[in-house]
């Protein structure tokens, strides 16, 4: 049987809604983890809250605590071309840790770690190869992620324009870079909540409906994978 950790940061509710009373919850210092459990597999559900450190910590704790198999992230996103527009849903490739800077010490490009040959961190490609042959809709992006809520227009074209980025996002970074750092395939599914023209507004009114969307694909790639 799999363990699968899933990583969410403000999309609980879609959670509670779609498995509710099937949920056992397990307490450690620090964290509280839902379990949802099938004949296939386990689910560990992390709440951890907005950001790069605090997605990192989670889902650190979870390849600890659980010694999961995948990670799984699913949420809400800006979208930062036309078309990235409202309900899109997507899976992320790569991710650029955008708001990452040594330039002044090392001279290398904005959001490079040295480890990786370029800017981009990537996702787990042979899982992004199966998700796309199971839902041909889900269009593979780019990910510009960092901390901060993107909310103008202009803002979210200048990251296209730098990085070449489709979507925005506080978390994938963080969640990618652990994950491959401890060998572990992740999995990034994600539905825009604010358009490029959108911003907080639009967010706020379209979180819980793209959320609940988005992890009705997500546990439908789940159930494949595993």
């Amino acid at each position: 049987m799999k363990n699968i950790g899933m990583v969410v940061a403000v999309e609980i509710q879609a959670v509670l809604d779609r498995y509710g009373a099937q949920l056992e919850e397990l307490s450690f210092p620090g964290y509280r983890v839902k379990k949802y459990r099938t004949e296939r597999y386990n689910l560990f559900v992390l709440d951890c809250g907005a950001g790069e450190i605090a997605a990192a910590a989670g889902t650190q704790f979870l390849i600890s605590q659980f010694a999961v198999d995948l990670v799984v992230n699913f949420g809400v996103v800006g979208g930062l071309t036309e078309e990235m527009h409202l309900a899109k849903t997507c899976i992320i490739e790569r991710v650029v840790h955008y708001d990452f800077d040594t330039s002044a010490l090392d001279h290398c490009e904005v959001g490079r770690y040295l480890n990786y040959p370029s800017i981009y961190i990537p996702a787990t490609p042979e899982l992004v190869r199966r998700a796309v042959e199971l839902c041909p809709d889900l269009k593979p992006v780019t990910c510009a992620s960092g901390d901060k809520f993107v909310d103008g227009p202009e803002q979210k074209r200048r990251l296209h324009a730098e990085f070449g980025a489709d979507i925005c996002e506080m978390e994938a970074a963080g969640i990618a870079l652990t994950c491959n750092r401890c060998g572990v395939p992740c999995l990034f599914i994600k539905t825009v909540s604010d358009a490029v023209t959108g911003g907080a507004q639009q967010f706020l009114n379209q979180v819980d409906e793209s959320a609940g969307l988005c992890l009705e694909i997500a546990d439908r790639l789940i159930e494949s994978i595993c």
